[in-house]
Formats: structure tokens, sequence, C-alpha cells
């Protein structure tokens, strides 16, 4: 006998670590929906705080959450989309993952 294994979406959310608000509401609700939610490493900003090595080690570490994604979900609020999450959304293009965005693009 078989035991039957959901299988659940995976995102990883990226935008800007100032809409934190806004990620912890995406968050939930695509969590309620039924998908696995993975989000930045930290919502506040590091990057005075840590050295050149750190800094490319979250890069990766976000790059492999997207990796184990199947999609990611950009927090584009007011249409804001930093250098950073161009990175990351042409980074998951690559990879072939679905791109969703809170609000639609132009």
């Amino acid at each position: 006998m078989s035991i039957s294994k959901n299988k659940y979406n995976t995102i990883t959310l990226c935008g800007s670590i100032k809409f934190k608000t806004e990620f912890m509401k995406v968050q939930e609700k695509l969590t309620l929906d039924g998908n696995i939610v993975l989000t930045p490493n930290f919502f506040n900003n590091i990057k005075n705080k840590i050295d050149l090595d750190t800094k490319k080690m979250l890069d990766g570490m976000h790059k492999q959450k997207i990796d184990m994604s199947d999609e990611i979900y950009v927090i584009n609020l007011g249409g804001y989309i930093g250098e950073s999450t161009k990175a990351e959304i042409e980074y998951a293009k690559t990879k072939s993952k679905k791109i969703s965005y809170l609000e639609s693009i132009k």
C-alpha cells in the first residue's frame, strides 16, 4: 500500500526588503493557499554590517532558494523593482521558473 504524498508548490519571494509588511501579507496568503513559501534571509538592512564574502554567501543562498522553488513571486509595490530583484528575476528566467508579480508590470 503506497502512501499518497501531497506536492505543494514552492514559491520564493523576491523584492526590496523595505516592503517587509507586504512580504508578510503575501507570505501568509500564499501559505494559506497551500504553498511552501521561502523568504529573504533578513528584513533589516545589513549591507553596511557585512563584508563582501558574506554578501556573496547570502546572495547564493537566495539563488539556491530560487533553484528549490517552482516559481518566484516578486513584491513590486508601487511598481518598484530594484537592481538585486532584477538580477533575481533574470536568474529565475534562466532556470525556467514561473514568475508572478504582486502588481502587474508595464
